[in-house]
């Protein structure tokens, strides 16, 4: 058995997939190839999570993220043991994002901090 959590998946499947992916340039293509691999279902409990994990790392509560996602406690509770206990993903493609990227999801919290910040 490995040490290595990540090889859990590792298949080459998923490598022909997330080669496949890695290939894609623009947001455009990336909605063009996600609405013809996933149902709309899919693409929203994806992005879902991703906006929770932003939202931890932001620092609010769950009844914040509940009211802005509609996620449930349990999704938020599951990405939340991912950003302590998982690989690093969500931080990693955070840490990418350009300020500008990163505001896309920008919550009231945000903005009353970074208004704050500004006086």
């Amino acid at each position: 058995m490995s040490m290595n959590p990540g090889n859990k998946l590792k298949d080459e499947n998923l490598d022909f997939l997330f080669s496949g992916i890695l290939k894609l340039e623009t947001l455009d293509e990336c909605y063009q190839f996600f609405e013809d691999l996933c149902t709309v279902s899919e693409i929203k409990a994806m992005s879902q999570r991703a906006v929770v994990a932003k939202m931890l790392r932001d620092h609010h509560v769950y009844s914040d993220i509940v009211g802005r996602t509609g996620a449930s406690t349990a999704t938020i509770s599951r990405v939340n043991r991912s950003l302590n206990y998982g690989r690093d993903g969500y931080d990693m493609i955070f840490g990418r994002m350009t300020e500008e990227e990163r505001r896309l999801i920008e919550t009231p919290k945000n903005a009353a901090e970074e208004d704050g910040e500004a006086q």
